[in-house]
């Protein structure tokens, strides 16, 4: 009744909290922009423009959430949204769960793996059931498909009454979108949402480090049983079962059809994880993107608390976490794992090397992600020692900076053996995958992972199946264990590697000297001589970039777009350091998200000029056939110009100005910005604009031939240094 409704009664109703169920699913101004396919910018402006934009129901000032059902209302009302995508609303709701995300993702990931092994029991359960008999009753039935699946003891917790009944519409929605995209396509987009979203929580093992060490460790042949005792995301045992799964498809094609009949035995997968949450996401993640495993995955510290004690597996692949002080080095002073000494409490990833050792089987293989300062530490000189001797550490591979995080820091891989009763003659492979004279090409972005396999998989295949390898300067070489028992016993490959022969050695040497002296006479023709010319500056009519975009003479597009497709081939990204220094394009896409298509890049085309807009200097590039195709990178602006009206090297040549470029940057306390719609040119006919045109091409071919002189110069003089230096170079 209206009379009941006081003021008293009003407050005691608001400090009633609401019960998790009664919550509406939060959604950020980020996930605004996600679902109405914008930027961040324009959830702003629509904040300040429509007085009708729904207000934020929590978050803080700075970061407010919003209730999803309502923002997805407005955006329909605006005809900003046709429909919120399935994944998008599935992932919003996932976000905006009362427990957490990662509870939430729990939870969706427990019922796509429902839906994905029992589909039948899932259907007739959700046509059944309402809201609150479903996540009555989903409590028991998960249970039982976990525990089949996962094994007693599993990781993935917490699915009780209690925590399902707000989830309803989340577990409706995840059963909706198993049978849209498949339950593990949707787990692995759920997933990897939430680890791209969470960057600073985890650290992931990427790709590319993942295949080579499973690869690696299955150079001994097919692997059984493979654990990871710091398992993570489960990258490695991910790619360790797609390594086996490979083998096994190439050896049922090279037996023939008379062996089809044969089936191995299933491979089980072990994991260890000391963060519950992540444990039992990694655990749904393998037991759905790897059906055809066993998956057995704990969570618990592996050093403190080993969940396989008795474990005796085929390979062993790990990426330890580095310079770990609180590894339990008080409490484990008596472990028996310790067979090869006990670690210093600085040493944690030699904790890891014997835990690696002590849970495989006599001749299985181990492979470990290693900071490269755990091959010289004074403190581990003895543990590595024994290591050498016993024959259990096989091969250091040095890998190139930006394998995996930290970076910055060119990691190594440690390739062990447990040793049998007739352990092998101590002899250890050194690789530098990083190195020069790999081939590998330096970029700044990606290291070329087909260049670091191949020179990694090739050497330990021969080093393994030999027991010694020929030496290749720079590149690998056999070291006898008694060689490396000094006082440091460091095992760095770039310590052991004799040089590579200075730039190719003197026949090169002889080649860059031709190439400087014909690119010196070359310089030598093109070198302008200033022509006279009239006493004072010239006093043109003046117009502007943004003036001529505007009459259509041009069109400008700021580069940093795009992403390249799935499994597809990608253009290259000219970026701002190639332009400056007048290089090839040298960058990368970034890869597109799960989440969507791939965003188109910015193309360039034949006579396009290119404008570096941070810090550039008086740079513009007018782009060639040879660079046609290559897509526009970050703080660069491309002009393209209209031949008919502007001719495109004048338009760059007047854009070089070093007056044009000061009247239009603005300078901030540690960069300069320039605004090229405020650079000016001269209004000319099209005529005159070519005359320029031609002495601006001249100027450009000068400034190529000086920079192909400084690097040849450069060139030859360090590899005479290196030359002369390493004996290979007489100084007579």
């Amino acid at each position: 009744m209206a009379h009941n409704a006081s003021p008293d009664n009003a407050t005691d109703a608001r400090t009633v909290p609401a019960r998790p169920q009664d919550r509406p699913t939060e959604v950020t101004a980020a996930g605004i922009a996600r679902l109405a396919g914008v930027g961040r910018a324009a959830v702003s402006n629509w904040r300040r423009r429509h007085a009708d934009f729904p207000k934020p129901v929590g978050g803080t000032e700075t970061s407010p959430a919003f209730a999803l059902r309502d923002i997805e209302q407005w955006l329909r009302d605006q005809g900003k949204l046709a429909e919120v995508p399935l994944r998008e609303r599935v992932w919003q709701q996932l976000v905006g769960h009362p427990a957490g995300a990662a509870a939430a993702l729990r939870q969706a990931g427990a019922v796509l793996l429902l839906a994905h092994d029992r589909p039948a029991a899932w259907q007739q359960l959700r046509a059944a059931a309402d809201d609150a008999e479903l996540t009555g009753v989903l409590p028991a039935v998960l249970d039982a498909v976990l525990a089949a699946r996962l094994g007693p003891g599993h990781p993935v917790r917490g699915l009780t009454r209690e925590a399902l009944a707000p989830s309803a519409a989340l577990v409706r929605a995840t059963g909706d979108l198993a049978a849209a995209d498949g339950a593990a396509a949707a787990y692995d987009f759920l997933l990897g949402r939430h680890l791209d979203a969470n960057p600073r929580q985890y650290t992931l093992t990427p790709p590319g480090p993942a295949a080579l060490m499973a690869e690696l460790a299955a150079v001994a042949g097919p692997s059984d049983t493979v654990l990871d005792p710091a398992c993570g995301a489960g990258a490695l045992l991910a790619a360790a079962r797609e390594r086996t799964a490979e083998e096994g498809d190439a050896g049922e094609r090279d037996a023939g059809e008379g062996d089809a009949g044969e089936s191995d035995a299933p491979v089980t997968l072990y994991g260890q994880e000391a963060d519950a949450d992540l444990a039992a996401l990694t655990a749904l993640r393998l037991a759905l993107g790897v059906p055809d495993a066993q998956v057995r995955v704990r969570a618990a510290d592996t050093l403190r608390a080993d969940a396989f004690p008795d474990l005796a597996a085929d390979a062993v692949l790990v990426h330890p976490p580095f310079n770990e002080r609180n590894w339990g080095h008080d409490e484990l002073a008596y472990d028996p794992r310790w067979e090869y000494g006990f670690p210093a409490r600085t040493e944690s990833e030699l904790a890891w090397v014997q835990h690696a050792l002590a849970r495989l089987r006599e001749g299985g293989t181990a492979v470990l992600l290693m900071p490269p300062a755990a091959a010289s530490r004074r403190s581990g000189r003895r543990i590595r020692a024994d290591l050498l001797r016993r024959g259990a550490l096989r091969a250091v591979i040095a890998l190139p900076a930006g394998a995996a995080p930290p970076n910055g820091v060119p990691l190594h891989l440690w390739v062990l053996r447990k040793p049998g009763t007739t352990p092998p003659a101590p002899q250890l492979l050194v690789v530098d995958a990083a190195g020069p004279a790999t081939g590998a090409p330096a970029g700044r972005d990606k290291p070329d992972w087909q260049t670091v396999r191949t020179t990694a998989v090739e050497a330990w295949r021969t080093f393994d199946r030999d027991g010694g390898i020929e030496e290749q300067p720079g590149v690998r070489r056999s070291l006898a264990a008694i060689d490396l028992l000094d006082d440091d016993v460091d095992l760095a490959p770039a310590r052991h590697l004799p040089p590579p022969a200075a730039a190719g050695g003197p026949a090169e040497l002889a080649r860059i000297r031709e190439r400087l002296t014909a690119t010196l006479a070359r310089t030598t023709a093109l070198t302008p001589r200033p022509d006279g010319g009239a006493a004072g500056p010239a006093r043109w009519p003046l117009t502007t970039v943004g003036e001529l975009a505007r009459s259509g003479a041009l069109v400008l597009r700021a580069g940093g777009a795009g992403t390249a497709p799935a499994g597809g081939a990608a253009p290259a990204v000219l970026t701002d350091h190639d332009v400056i220094g007048g290089d090839a394009p040298s960058g990368t896409l970034p890869e597109a998200p799960a989440s969507g298509p791939a965003e188109e890049p910015v193309l360039l085309q034949a006579g396009d000029v290119v404008v570096p807009v941070l810090g550039g200097g008086a740079v513009a590039r007018v782009t060639d056939d040879s660079t046609a195709g290559a897509a526009l990178g970050r703080n660069l602006t491309l002009l393209r110009p209209d031949p008919a009206a502007l001719d495109p090297w004048f338009l760059a040549g007047f854009l070089r100005g070093t007056a044009n470029n000061r009247q239009a940057s603005s300078y901030a306390s540690t960069a300069t910005r320039l605004d090229v719609r405020r650079l000016q040119l001269p209004r000319l006919p099209l005529a005159d604009q070519r005359r320029y045109g031609q002495r601006f091409r001249d100027l450009a071919a000068f400034e190529g031939a000086l920079r192909l002189t400084a690097r040849l110069g450069e060139q030859l003089v360090q590899g005479l240094h290196d030359g002369l230096t390493d004996g290979s170079v007489s100084p007579d």
